[in-house]
């Protein structure tokens, strides 16, 4: 059978193939052929020149899910054809009638929930592309079942959910076969995509946990993909997480995207906070939005919780089903007296049912009034998952639900009634209007929309207000609950602290779950808040309800991700690392590796050169044992043996140290990042600014020592003008936070001092003002001019902020008076990241094969020029 794969159908339509592929696909692909195919099955992904004429389709996004939002009806006999409707309740459903951008098209791949027979795939596809603009995704049964109900249910679920699998009852230890279905499964719809995709103009939008490594395939074949990732589970925090054997993998995978969705800041936060301990990568937030950089890619964080489609419910709420449902629903509680409380859950471990179910037991325990009035209807629908916890649940659900009944029933009146058969919508809308209270006891959810279903169907409609007017012959229960007038409306809300909904709903009785008579006591306060108090609580949830729908959601999601991948076309992209530890590294067009070949070139046509070195993170890399190799001294001396250059070394080490350290004779150092200077090693150490006051010190010290004291790992250095807190071995999060904190501590106790208080890589630095490396640039370049040595080869390389300083004096116009009109400046940062430098080098040892190169070459230089030996007679 023929792969589907992009680059076959390219392939197939260059004619480098024989056999064509379905005509579906094919058809797709004749709307949206990539913008140039230059030898077959090869793209050209260069950026695009401003001078390209670019046409202007009809934007389009490809969203992939697990699913389709698609039901599939079987034939009722082998020779008739399936047929296919839209799945209302799906999420992804939405996304077209409710986005901002009319125009937007959407494309959708994933699973059908039916097996469809090998011999129906083709057709099927065709009908569904043609039909719905849907791909479906059809997986191999072994495949599916190890990667779904296997990876995703035993591992991935249960993990994010913040089950540990201390036991194989608890999701079971983990399985490498599993992980490989699971990278297998995403392959197939990565495939999928690749089918479809126009990756010069059209946005991928990867839905939820099961599809994880989608990205690192996608990114992999497109580099400039415009790429978005939406979590609708909760993410651990990193204690839990990097449990996970493939925890990297994961998070690498993720970062392949160009814009990753969360519904709250704590699911952000806990992933930042992996990517910080994991890989070493810190955040920031850029006008409002908080961004990671990834070698070169921005990859954007974007806070924001799904809505629900508001046309839907305002619909539903009008059909005649509802208000029948309703009516009878009034007959069987508010005729009889009894007043409703509603909980709409899975059948899982982690919606907390049996937790409600106690707290209704010590709610009817503490305050006996309530009996024979107040009935739970708890709707059960079915476990996405199955196995043996969800078989327990099930079994203690019902045991409890007896339990109560026997103890707190009398005839005609149960306080639990348990709907454990699927509900339609319009049904379970109709539980929605004549509940009282929602009652949501999850332990652990990512957002559920339960809460925001009720708050919309209380709401109601002017028919359903008619419905709901109080009846007469209960006047001992409208005294209890206050009743209000038809056109005001009224809902309460008990929700766990757990769920993802809970911080946009601030009127709601907030509660741990695990607390059960908390959670008794927030149903009893829920009952009989004012009706005054009901109603306002109500009107602050719909407003905010109305106006985040999942439109608002969709509209929003993706105008970031445009902005995100605006400048895509005008950097530089390519593809490092193998299997799913690939990457992209994405640069400015004027931001390049120095290459070794340019750089000897231009050494070697200089006569006379100026090399500027930063010492750690640079020459050396970040270590406990922070003294030079033996062959780094070797190779600063042979630079330094060549009279054509003069090579500076600065530092943030005392000049102490420098000198044991480096006993090169003409080697240049800067101690404590400048404010010493020395020209060779019998030189006299020199200043310089001004001789620097540090009283100072009396006042920062004993601040630095506080936060030295309350932040394990942290140390202090004192050098003679500059006063250092170390958190390098500190946790990272913790010593950010503290380093922060210290940094405005430090900046207002001493605001009236001569003195700059800087944050570095693991540090905070107070020195004096006026000190920088850029100074020690100036001052090497402005004395090698006047000792009438024409500099024409500038080389500077450095690691962190401090470095800056030199990177932006020698590219400057002022120091090029110091220079020659020819000369040729090499500005070098370590590491590929936002800089003021040109070039870069991925790290140190880098950095040291080429200072060892430059001096092979001013050794070959050496022995050209000397004149030969005469040879003895």
């Amino acid at each position: 059978m023929v792969s589907r794969s992009y680059s076959n159908l390219l392939d197939l339509a260059t004619g480098a193939a024989d056999q064509a592929p379905a005509p579906a696909a094919l058809g797709a692909l004749r709307r949206r052929l990539p913008r140039v195919v230059t030898t077959a099955g090869l793209i050209d992904d260069s950026p695009l020149s401003p001078s390209t004429p670019s046409p202007s389709p009809r934007p389009r996004t490809i969203v992939v899910a697990n699913h389709l939002p698609i039901r599939a009806h079987r034939p009722a006999s082998p020779s008739e054809p399936w047929t296919f409707s839209w799945d209302e309740d799906s999420l992804l459903r939405h996304l077209q009638h409710s986005s901002s951008s009319p125009a937007m098209e959407f494309i959708y791949i994933g699973c059908l929930r039916d097996d469809i027979p090998l011999a129906d795939q083709d057709a099927v596809a065709q009908a569904l592309l043609e039909s719905y603009n849907c791909v479906p995704a059809f997986l191999p049964p072994d495949i599916a079942e190890r990667y779904y109900h296997g990876f995703c249910k035993q591992h991935l679920w249960p993990l994010f959910h913040y089950m540990l699998p201390l036991s194989p009852d608890l999701g079971g230890r983990f399985d490498r076969a599993l992980w490989q279905s699971y990278v297998s499964a995403n392959k197939i719809f990565a495939d999928k995509v690749l089918e479809v995709i126009n990756p010069d103009d059209d946005f991928v939008w990867v839905h939820d946990y099961h599809l994880m490594v989608l990205p690192t395939f996608l990114r992999k074949r497109f580099n400039r993909i415009k790429l978005g990732f939406f979590l609708h589970s909760p993410f651990p925090s990193s204690e839990i997480y990097k449990t996970l054997p493939v925890r990297e993998e994961l998070l690498r995978a993720l970062l392949n995207s160009d814009l990753i969705g969360f519904h709250t800041f704590d699911y952000a936060r806990h992933f930042l906070s992996c990517c910080g301990r994991m890989l070493g990568l810190s955040y920031e937030s850029k006008r409002g939005h908080i961004c990671l950089e990834y070698y070169g890619r921005t990859v954007s964080i974007k806070i924001l919780p799904v809505g629900v489609n508001m046309g839907q419910l305002k619909t539903v709420l009008a059909l005649p089903e509802t208000e029948a449902k309703v009516a009878e629903l009034m007959a069987t509680y508010s005729g009889k007296g009894r007043v409703v409380m509603l909980g709409v859950d899975d059948m899982d471990i982690f919606k907390g049912i049996s937790l409600k179910l106690l707290a209704m037991e010590e709610l009817l325990r503490q305050h006996p009034e309530w009996r024979g009035k107040l009935v739970l209807v708890q709707v059960a629908n079915p476990a996405r998952g199955r196995g043996k916890d969800v078989d327990e649940v099930k079994g203690e659900t019902y045991a409890m639900v007896r339990r109560i009944n026997e103890a707190y029933g009398a005839p005609g009146y149960e306080p639990v009634v348990l709907i454990d058969e699927p509900l339609q919508f319009y049904e379970r809308v109709a539980y929605y209007v004549v509940a009282e209270v929602c009652l949501v006891t999850a332990v652990r959810d990512g957002m559920n929309l339960i809460p925001y279903e009720y708050i919309v169907s209380r709401q109601g409609n002017e028919a359903l207000d008619r419905m709901l007017q109080p009846r007469q012959g209960n006047e001992a229960l409208d005294r209890m609950l206050q009743p209000s007038k038809p056109e005001e409306k009224k809902s309460m809300l008990v929700v766990s602290e757990f769920i993802g909904c809970s911080p946009s709903l601030s009127g709601a009785v907030r509660v741990n779950p695990w607390n059960i008579e908390a959670v008794a006591d927030a149903m009893e306060s829920a009952l009989v808040l004012p009706e005054k108090e009901k109603r306002m609580r109500h009107d602050k949830h719909y407003r905010y309800v109305d106006t985040h729908d999942v439109g608002y959601w969709a509209t929003s999601f993706l105008q970031d991700l445009e902005r995100t991948c605006k400048d895509h076309a005008q950097r530089r992209c390519w593809g490092i690392g193998f299997g799913l530890r690939f990457r992209v590294v994405s640069l400015d067009l004027s931001f390049r590796k120095l290459a070794m070949e340019h750089i000897v070139m231009a050494y070697r046509r200089a006569k006379t050169r100026a090399i500027l070195l930063d010492y750690d993170g640079t020459l050396m890399p970040q270590a406990i044992n922070k003294s030079p190799s033996a062959n780094s001294v070797e190779t600063l001396t042979s630079l330094c043996r060549d009279k054509s250059n003069k090579v500076f070394l600065c530092s943030g080490f005392e000049k102490g140290t420098l000198h044991d350290w480096f006993p090169c004779e003409n080697l240049g150092l800067a101690a404590e990042h400048g404010y010493f200077l020395r020209s060779s090693r019998d030189a006299e150490w020199e200043i310089s600014i001004p001789p620097a006051d540090c009283s100072w010190k009396q006042i920062a010290e004993p601040v630095m020592c506080l936060y030295r004291e309350t932040t394990d790992g942290s140390i202090i250095e004192n050098r003679e003008t500059v006063l250092v807190w170390n958190y390098e071995d500190a946790d990272p999060d913790f010593g950010s936070c503290q380093a922060k904190e210290l940094v405005d501590h430090l900046e207002s106790v001493l605001a009236n001092e001569p003195v700059s208080v800087k944050s570095t890589g693991h540090s905070v630095e107070v020195k004096p003002q006026g000190v920088s490396k850029g100074l020690v640039a100036r001052r090497l370049l402005a004395s090698m001019q006047e000792r009438g040595m024409c500099t024409d080869f500038v080389l500077c390389i450095g690691d962190d902020r401090s470095d800056e300083e030199m990177f932006q004096m020698i590219t400057s116009s002022t120091c090029g008076e110091s220079l020659a009109a020819t000369a040729e400046v090499f500005a070098c940062t370590v590491g590929r990241k936002p800089s003021k430098a040109k070039y870069y080098l991925d790290d140190t040892a880098e950095v040291v094969r080429l200072m060892q190169g430059l001096a092979s070459v001013s050794n070959e230089l050496a022995r050209a020029a000397s004149p030969p030996e005469d040879d003895d007679e």
